[in-house]
């Protein structure tokens, strides 16, 4: 039995001439929070709605939980908060927990327990009588969240889960997600707030053209620093020795950057500017962005969604 929750190997889509997705392969484990990172247009839905069971894929194959795409018994197991949702909105959000929670089979105290725990969760409560007509769209974002939950699922998929929420609403979701790794969920995030996807994610995975082009593991991106500098009088032979401890070294005038790995490299950077007769006014170095990935890895030929 395969130890990964989600894996998906060759899957392909074409509607028509497009190929929407073209080889899309990953793996999920137990207990992680999982980016899927891609421009507009990488076919990053498409392979949600495959995974899930929503479109039939063109080609290749793949495993939710065990069981082939598709399966009713694993989706019952699973969450899901789609980016372009609708609810009836005649109707209150708590009529709305209780009616996606007898489309899994829930009922009596049960559902109520659990409807009320998650309206609190997602600071509902106070507005759960209320027909969603009147909810804002980071209030009805909240209830569909409420709503993917009830099932205590073993697997969430989030579809741009923070995109029309206030900064107290994406503090909110990001201290959910934390709350459900810790209860051993794993979570499936599709964001182009990166930002939230750095604070939360476990690794994340870069789709570009329907394909996976690169894998990351958050974390790993801070052993490099990007290390700005300001220092007066800098000769070319102490740029030659800058451009020699780092990459992609660049002046302007008292002004210098370059990337190092590690820290290591900081005082060797400092002392050849002291020892140069440099007068030194700035050190800086920040670890490199997930934005910064991002853009390296998407290239500079990718238009802007």
């Amino acid at each position: 039995m395969s130890s990964y929750l989600l894996e998906t190997h060759g899957l392909r889509k074409r509607f028509g001439d497009k190929l929407a997705v073209a080889d899309l392969s990953l793996a999920l484990r137990p207990g992680e929070v999982f980016g899927f990172l891609g421009p507009n247009g990488a076919g990053k839905t498409t392979s949600l709605k495959m995974i899930l069971g929503l479109l039939e894929p063109s080609g290749g194959h793949g495993l939710l939980l065990g069981k082939p795409l598709g399966d009713q018994g694993a989706r019952a197991k699973v969450g899901f908060l789609p980016e372009h949702f609708r609810f009836p909105d005649w109707l209150t959000g708590r009529e709305l927990l209780h009616f996606h929670g007898r489309l899994y089979g829930l009922g009596g105290s049960l559902l109520r327990e659990r409807s009320e725990a998650l309206l609190a969760r997602v600071d509902l409560l106070d507005a759960a009588h209320r027909p969603l007509k009147g909810y804002s769209k980071g209030m009805l974002q909240r209830a569909g969240l409420a709503a993917a939950l009830l099932n205590e699922p073993q697997l969430v998929f989030l579809d741009e889960p923070t995109s029309g929420l206030d900064p107290l609403g994406r503090l909110l979701v990001r201290d959910l997600i934390r709350d459900l790794r810790a209860q051993g969920t794993s979570v499936f995030l599709n964001s182009h707030l990166l930002g939230e996807v750095e604070a939360t994610c476990d690794r994340v995975v870069f789709v570009k053209q329907g394909r996976v082009v690169h894998e990351h593991v958050l974390g790993a991106h801070e052993a490099h620093r990007d290390v700005r500098i300001r220092a007066h009088g800098m000769s070319d032979a102490l740029c030659v020795t800058l451009a020699s401890l780092g990459e992609g070294f660049v002046r302007d005038g008292d002004r210098a950057s370059l990337r190092v790995d590690g820290d290591s490299r900081l005082p060797q950077i400092a002392a050849a500017i002291v020892n140069s007769g440099a007068a030194l006014f700035e050190l800086d170095a920040a670890p490199a962005s997930l934005e910064q990935l991002f853009l390296a890895v998407m290239g500079t030929e990718q238009r802007p969604g």
